[in-house]
């Protein structure tokens, strides 16, 4: 970006698209780096939720009870919360999305490249080789996973934070399906209690209460 400025070539956006591996964990200090500058960029983190090509290793993205080949009993920490971890750099826009709802994600790509500054969008992307589940269920996986409230879809922009698409109306637990029906989908999962699942739902009933509270207001 900064290259581009020197050179006075305007009106091109920026791109970086990494995995998960690469910005939660290896790449975390350029990220940060990157953001307290406020680079003129679009980072794009596609998040598959493991070290996919390398033989579906850990990240810090990986999500509790997980199967990978180096958690084989199940990851026993929760995700890593990135956006919320770059939000605190006081960038002019940060955004979830995932593949089960593309408008809502083409909308916040839109409205990132007339953004002047680091704009930071996290990407959640099944894979089905390492969550385990037949390819054709795909898109049905980006879905379940915001409809369950696990995986909430929001924008900060300007230090604002606002719950967008579906999740708007999740607030209301009543209107979330169960976690269970989503981690029952995934090999990765095959192994979870029931006791695991009750962990689950807790986890998800905390994060809706601060997400009510967040909902149009500024958080930084």
């Amino acid at each position: 970006a900064g290259a581009m400025e020197a050179l006075n070539v305007k009106d091109v956006n920026v791109v970086v698209w990494a995995g998960d591996g690469g910005t939660a964990d290896i790449g975390l200090q350029a990220l940060s780096g990157a953001a307290e500058r406020n680079d003129n960029i679009i980072y794009i983190c596609y998040d598959n939720e493991a070290y996919m090509n390398t033989g579906i290793q850990r990240s810090g993205l990986t999500p509790y009870k997980a199967w990978t080949t180096t958690t084989v009993t199940g990851k026993t920490e929760f995700k890593k919360n990135v956006p919320a971890i770059v939000t605190q750099h006081k960038v002019p826009y940060v955004a979830t999305a995932s593949i089960g709802f593309p408008l809502d994600f083409a909308e916040k790509l839109q409205k990132a490249s007339k953004i002047k500054g680091f704009k930071y969008i996290h990407l959640l992307s099944p894979c089905p080789v390492g969550w385990r589940f037949d390819p054709s269920l795909t898109i049905e996986m980006g879905r379940l996973a915001v409809l369950t409230g696990l995986w909430p879809l929001y924008e900060v922009e300007n230090g604002v934070f606002r719950l967008t698409g579906p999740s708007i109306g999740l607030v209301d637990k009543k209107r979330r399906l169960p976690v269970e029906k989503y981690l029952r989908l995934q090999g990765r999962f095959k192994h979870i209690t029931d006791k695991d699942i009750k962990v689950y739902e807790e986890y998800v009933d905390r994060l809706w209460e601060t997400l009510r509270e967040l909902h149009g207001k500024r958080v930084v």
